[in-house]
């Protein structure tokens, strides 16, 4: 039986709805500020809450409902005998009903602009501590923190005269599901602000608790297998692959997620218009070019084979030409910052293709690599290109104009590519073009011997990026034999002397970076 509410909203959707329902239902009303003036003003009786703590608002609205009459009305628990004697001592009529929703701070710091001071008033204290008050209390008060759950709290009270303990008990997991999401978007956000004005030593850039937040945004058609069970989670506001509003296509799997991030990643290293054809995590073609279409044609001819299938990202608006290319092979879904409206028909025309808008990455200085283990988590900075490129020529002949260009290429693309990771490119029409991968080898020289042989005679005159040092110089020596020109590497091992001599017997150009990219 609900015989008194408090009700004090930031988001007053379906308010007036529900607090007409109440007092059909004689509930008695108590009210805060802009609730209550909404409610009186929509012919609404309601009680101010001022009335009931003797004190009126103060500070500028900031304290409230921070008062015993408030707290010890919705904590008593009405069957232990302590509490009701306090209750009757204080005067302290219960609440049996508490709607509360927060402050709109995701919303505002989401806002261009935005000043610390006014993130900061829209932290909100009283909201936060009445939902946290009601919660515990579940047992004796329904705390209701979502309008979406006003018209199963009104069915309910009209066909049952109460709500069951099961649902007051599912409302509290969300009141306290409410609270710490709110809490991690302004930790998150503050932590953020801070870094802005603090070049931050590396040990302080991971605090002592990890906080992950995230809205589930819909459930996915399976995991990594049909019989493993999959959700896409977003953090809001943030932006980003998360974010990509689906234009198109049926639903995406756990799969289609992990291949698009090694999609996107790929053409994230580029200025230039950037096309990668992603397979099981990895590229197997990349190239830029100033025509979009063109860089899709050299990315294709990098590895036709297994692109089949596989998932197209584009760091430009996606053109007509383009999406006529596209459609020319089964692909299971594609990535672009936008799409010409001539360009989205053409490829919603595969009634399967799934079509992602990606939008930008809001806070990129505060994104991290989160990794789940058993028992916990690894967290990392995110890797990226430095830039400008750092090459420095380790052996007799230095690389050419052209060939510090391709190589400038290989570096960033091979960064997208699974570890071990070998990558040959060549110039290709005024662009450049991957022409042979070697993907996730344990073994080093075996990722040379698979790169040149899926470039064939096209890893003649072609360079190479390796994604760390050669332990050995049979990489090396596997790479001169397919005609390799000139290679890109950290640099950092041992051996760097017979690397670097078994460079020179070749003719080859090799410059040393001192960065690593691996990616596992």
């Amino acid at each position: 039986m609900i015989s008194r509410a408090l009700i004090s909203v930031s988001d007053k959707r379906g308010v007036v709805e529900l607090a007409h329902a109440l007092v059909e239902l004689n509930v008695e009303i108590v009210s805060t500020g802009g609730t209550a003036q909404l409610l009186r003003e929509n012919g609404i009786p309601v009680t101010p809450v001022e009335e009931v703590t003797g004190y009126p608002e103060m500070l500028g609205g900031r304290v409230k409902t921070l008062h015993p009459a408030v707290h010890g009305a919705l904590l008593a628990r009405p069957d232990h005998p302590g509490d009701a004697e306090d209750l009757m001592r204080h005067g302290i009529v219960p609440f049996d009903l508490v709607v509360v929703n927060l402050y709109p701070f995701e919303a505002t710091v989401a806002q261009q602009g935005i000043t610390l001071e006014q993130a900061v008033e829209q932290i909100d204290i009283g909201g936060v501590a009445l939902l946290r008050a009601a919660a515990k209390n579940f047992h004796h008060v329904t705390v209701v923190s979502d309008p979406e759950d006003y018209a199963l709290i009104v069915e309910m009270l009209r066909h049952h005269g109460g709500v069951n303990d099961e649902l007051k008990a599912q409302l509290a997991v969300k009141a306290f599901q409410v609270t710490a999401r709110y809490d991690v978007s302004i930790s998150i956000w503050l932590a953020a602000r801070v870094r802005e004005h603090k070049v931050m030593p590396i040990e302080e850039r991971f605090s002592p608790v990890l906080t992950l937040h995230g809205v589930k945004a819909t459930t996915l058609r399976y995991g990594e297998n049909p019989h493993q069970q999959a959700a896409l989670y977003r953090r809001p506001g943030a932006g980003g692959l998360a974010h990509a509003e689906q234009l198109h296509g049926k639903a995406m799997s756990y799969t289609n997620w992990l291949d698009a991030e090694a999609a996107w990643l790929a053409v994230s290293q580029f200025d230039r218009p950037a096309v990668a054809i992603v397979k099981h995590a990895s590229p197997c073609g990349m190239a830029v070019h100033d025509h979009v279409a063109v860089a899709y044609r050299h990315a294709l001819a990098s590895d036709p084979v297994s692109a089949f299938g596989g998932i197209v990202a584009v760091n430009q608006p996606l053109d007509v030409e383009t999406a006529r290319e596209i459609t020319q092979l089964f692909t299971e879904v594609v990535l672009a910052p936008d799409f010409a409206p001539e360009a989205l028909g053409i490829l919603k025309g595969k009634a399967n293709l799934r079509l992602l808008r990606v939008p930008p990455l809001q806070f990129p200085e505060a994104e991290l690599d989160v990794r789940a283990i058993p028992g916990g988590f690894i967290v990392q900075t995110r890797d990226g290109v430095e830039t400008p490129i750092t090459m420095r020529p380790v052996t007799e002949r230095h690389p050419t104009a052209e060939e510090t260009r391709v190589l400038e290429f290989a570096w960033r693309a091979v960064l997208a590519v699974k570890s071990n990771a070998v990558l040959l490119a060549r110039p290709a029409d005024g662009g450049i073009a991957t022409v042979g991968m070697g993907i996730g080898q344990p073994s080093r020289v075996d990722a040379v011997r698979l790169a040149v042989q899926k470039a064939g005679q096209r890893a003649e005159g072609a360079v190479l990026a390796s994604d760390a040092f050669f332990p050995f110089p049979d990489g090396v020596e596997v790479a001169a034999e397919a005609g390799v020109a000139a290679i890109i590497q950290p640099g950092g091992s041992r051996r760097d002397a017979d690397v670097i001599r078994a460079a020179d017997r070749a003719g080859m150009a090799m410059v040393f970076t001192g960065t690593r990219h691996f990616r596992h």
